[in-house]
């Protein structure tokens, strides 16, 4: 079980190089709002690394918190080694109340190295950041079951025509 992750114990787990004390631990602690939605994504992540389980569940939006599963959650944060957060794109979304973040959470379970991508929605709810939803990203590149049928191949509906002339058009 690893409550703690970064090579200082007084640095924070999200990354940002930050003292624990003045980026996530307010958050968790209730001491602060998170500003942002990266910083809420940041604190949950800080949350998972010391098995700070009632954060993870009440950072949840209100739509979606009957969704999740305390158990499955004490047992991500408790039985992972939690070995870093990278942030790799962020989108606000159509107001100033929503944004969309892509990362990647690396931890390690039974001794083996894993990667969690997600894309992740945020949404305020009552003037505060809430997690609402996450799909999960493939890792690694993407395969096509099909060969890509370029401008300039015949196209497969056999008609006999370029594929830009015809199907793409």
């Amino acid at each position: 079980m690893n409550l703690q992750t970064s090579a200082s114990p007084s640095l924070c787990p999200c990354g940002s190089g930050a003292q624990l004390s003045s980026c996530c631990l307010p958050l968790i602690q209730g001491k602060e709002s998170a500003p942002t939605a990266e910083a809420l994504l940041r604190s949950r992540y800080t949350a998972f690394t010391r098995g700070d389980v009632d954060y993870i569940l009440g950072t949840h939006h209100s739509r979606t918190r009957g969704e999740i599963k305390r158990d499955e959650i004490e047992d991500w944060s408790r039985n992972s080694k939690w070995l870093g957060l990278e942030i790799v794109q962020q989108d606000p979304g159509e107001t100033a109340d929503q944004a969309t973040i892509i990362f990647c959470a690396r931890y390690e379970t039974e001794g083996k190295p894993q990667e969690h991508w997600e894309r992740s929605l945020f949404e305020k709810e009552a003037g505060e950041w809430r997690f609402v939803d996450a799909q999960g990203l493939q890792q690694g590149p993407y395969r096509r079951a099909e060969p890509k049928v370029g401008r300039n191949d015949p196209c497969p509906c056999g008609s006999g025509k370029k594929f830009k002339k015809c199907c793409s058009a």
